[in-house]
């Protein structure tokens, strides 16, 4: 289930930010985070099982009406069970009315959603 970011739980989204190649950096992952907390267009979700195991981060672009997927994470232990799919599935099950992009960190795994 795709849930919104709430500030209770910045440790675990920030654990699995932490997994993007780009966020390796301590200061850069605070910088993110601070990102997704304070912008408007910037939102972050978690997928939830029995735990959060997957993170999905976007910037809603108004002047296209589409959400760019700028993170997607999933907890290592979870990886290759089809996931990551889920959560792009069900974010645009939510957004229906916008379209998915991704960004170039992203494409690679959003062109092998083949619902995408």
């Amino acid at each position: 289930m795709l849930i919104r970011y709430k500030k209770t739980f910045e440790k675990i989204a920030m654990g699995l930010l932490s997994f993007m190649p780009n966020e390796k950096d301590l200061k850069k992952l605070q910088q993110t985070m601070r990102e997704y907390e304070s912008e408007e267009d910037w939102q972050l979700f978690l997928w939830k099982e029995e735990d959060i195991i997957g993170l999905l981060g976007v910037l809603y672009h108004k002047d296209t009406n589409s959400l760019e997927i700028q993170h997607i994470s999933v907890n290592p232990s979870h990886r290759f069970q089809g996931v990551g799919k889920r959560m792009v599935k069900a974010l645009k099950e939510m957004y229906a009315d916008k379209e998915i992009i991704a960004n170039e960190n992203t494409a690679g795994f959003i062109e092998k959603c083949d619902f995408c």
